[in-house]
């Protein structure tokens, strides 16, 4: 009898030790083709960014990037303005579109709930409001386009100009900034909340000096995607923008962004050297801009940690 429980017990540990070794064989495959999904991910990533650069270094020289491209079709000239008229742009639909989006995000996370409680109106307001929001993050840019070109160009008379572009922008860019920035939100711990309230503060104080520090790397985040989709983006700002090669001296003149000016380049002039130039660029202005906002967001975290 005692052999025999013995027997049994050696069986078992021996089917326990290789089910843990199928575990340990499946975990490891798994493990692998994770890390072989993102190395194909960063191969792709180098090999585009590679490709570009390489080409469009060919075209690069400072006359290229401090002279202004040339009006009509012929291809000549740099990219002095349309550089300019990049930055003017993404900072101007950033400055619509930040304090709106994070706006609407801390009502919908840290207000919508407690006041949607006592009214069945306000539910379905907070309702239509996701649905809106999750609806505009699927809208193709070109409807965002038209609509700007619609309302900001025709019925609000503001023309071809900053102004058009960057109100439409943000229009493409809001749905981003708010769901980053809940999801930012929604990662701080109740445990701050309630401790902030518990020592006295009050709800803004709490939101304020606790909860939108914490979320501030979310939140940064979510203003980097915009930042990259802001300068990539043609659809939206070629019905809105203008397309003029000169550098806008105010908010309601036109102009022409990277991305828009590669565009004419490739399709328009057949110039395709100075289009892959353009190209390298504007690859390089995104990585520098990340790279400078990812900067950023590390100091200001560190500063919010050194108060606590």
């Amino acid at each position: 009898m005692v052999e025999e429980r013995l027997t049994e017990i050696a069986l078992n540990h021996k089917a326990k030790t290789q089910s843990l070794k199928k575990e340990q064989v499946r975990q490891k495959f798994w493990v692998g083709l994770m890390w072989l999904f993102g190395l194909i991910t960063v191969l792709i990533l180098i090999l585009v960014v590679g490709y570009v650069l390489v080409q469009g270094g060919k075209a690069i020289n400072w006359q290229f990037l401090v002279t202004p491209p040339k009006g009509g079709l012929s291809g000549e000239g740099g990219i002095s303005t349309t550089i300019g008229t990049t930055f003017y742009l993404v900072g101007l639909t950033l400055l619509v579109a930040t304090p709106l989006g994070v706006g609407a995000a801390v009502f919908l996370i840290e207000y919508a709930g407690e006041q949607s409680l006592s009214s069945k109106f306000l539910r379905s307001v907070i309702s239509v409001s996701n649905f809106a929001v999750e609806t505009l993050a699927g809208i193709p840019s070109i409807i965002f386009g038209l609509f700007g070109y619609a309302l900001f160009v025709s019925t609000l008379k503001f023309g071809f100009s900053l102004l058009s572009a960057s109100l439409a922008g943000a229009c493409l860019v809001l749905p981003t900034i708010i769901r980053t920035t809940e999801e930012a939100l929604l990662a701080v711990p109740d445990d701050y909340r309630r401790g902030s309230l518990a020592l006295g503060a009050t709800k803004w104080q709490t939101l304020y000096r606790i909860v939108l520090p914490a979320g501030l790397p979310g939140i940064i985040t979510g203003i980097i995607l915009s930042v990259g989709r802001i300068i990539s983006e043609t659809a939206v700002f070629f019905v809105t923008l203008g397309g003029s090669y000169r550098l806008p001296s105010s908010i309601m003149d036109g102009g022409r962004t990277l991305a828009l000016h590669l565009y004419y380049l490739a399709m328009d002039t057949r110039a395709f050297d100075k289009a892959m130039g353009t190209g390298a660029v504007l690859v390089v202005m995104i990585i520098l801009i990340n790279l400078g906002i990812n900067l950023v967001s590390r100091k200001l975290t560190a500063g919010v940690r050194k108060v606590r």
